[in-house]
């Protein structure tokens, strides 16, 4: 009886090292990565979208010139934070404009940064409002949502302007140990419709994707590995397992004696 035992629990411990053991392959990034690679990123600049809140900033020679293009801004201490980036910039309406000073309103939505300031430009030399202005427009709420197995989630407000996903899930405190690497998602708001990717982070090859870099209001879940999940469960995971049948064997023991 007693070797029988001992078998049995020798068996154990083997399924026990069978089930704690992880390949590297399974948390390391990039695997497929080779020393000097060059990859050619797929690089999109970010479209300005409703519910945006845009600083734009305008300077001239002039000064006096463009006075009437700037507001008040001064804010109450008791006023929250969102409410002072309304407050500091200009808010996109739903149907995708601006009120602007003078201009009225404009149309902004699906214009990147960079086109808007090209834009506006036109429109106050055209219409004879500044001479050669010089014009900066930055989106002030750009966010975005880190859900899931990661050290630290939440909504981070990014200041840059262009941002990959590994620097945002740098934010976050980078993936815990239980994260499954080979499934990140995220969730992006592309003209009214969600559209989902799902990433492998132990490859490379979504590099050249659109979704290499994040765009504002982006959803990023990382789920839990088959581990974790199974920790959930009455079972649990490989060393509650062992446990119990651990209690099982003492008891036989104790038993048959």
């Amino acid at each position: 009886m007693t070797r029988k035992l001992n078998d049995v629990v020798f068996f154990m411990f083997m399924l026990l090292l069978v089930f704690s053991c992880k390949s590297k392959k399974d948390f390391w990034y990039f695997q497929d990565l080779q020393d000097n690679q060059q990859t050619a990123l797929n690089f999109e600049t970010t479209e300005i979208q409703y519910n945006d809140i845009l600083s734009i900033k305008l300077s001239a020679l002039n000064p006096e010139s463009i006075l009437p293009y700037h507001f008040d801004n001064s804010v109450s201490p008791n006023v929250s934070s969102t409410d002072i980036l309304k407050l500091q910039g200009y808010l996109v309406e739903r149907d995708g404009t601006i009120s602007y000073p003078i201009l009225g309103r404009i149309q902004v939505a699906g214009k990147s940064t960079k086109d808007l300031e090209i834009y506006l430009k036109h429109l106050l030399e055209d219409g004879g409002h500044v001479n050669n202005p010089s014009v900066s427009v930055r989106i002030l709420n750009y966010k975005v949502t880190v859900l899931g197995e990661v050290a630290k989630p939440g909504t981070y407000t990014i200041t840059e302007q262009n941002i990959s996903l590994p620097q945002v899930l740098g934010y976050a405190g980078d993936l815990t140990i239980h994260a499954e690497r080979k499934n990140i998602m995220v969730i992006r708001d592309v003209g009214g419709d969600q559209v989902v990717k799902h990433i492998d982070l132990t490859k490379s090859d979504w590099f050249t994707s659109p979704f290499y870099y994040v765009r504002q209001n982006d959803v990023i879940v990382v789920s839990a590995n088959d581990a974790r999940v199974k920790s959930a469960g009455f079972i649990g995971n490989a060393g509650t397992f062992m446990g119990i049948i651990s209690i099982l064997l003492t008891t036989i023991v104790l038993i048959t004696r």
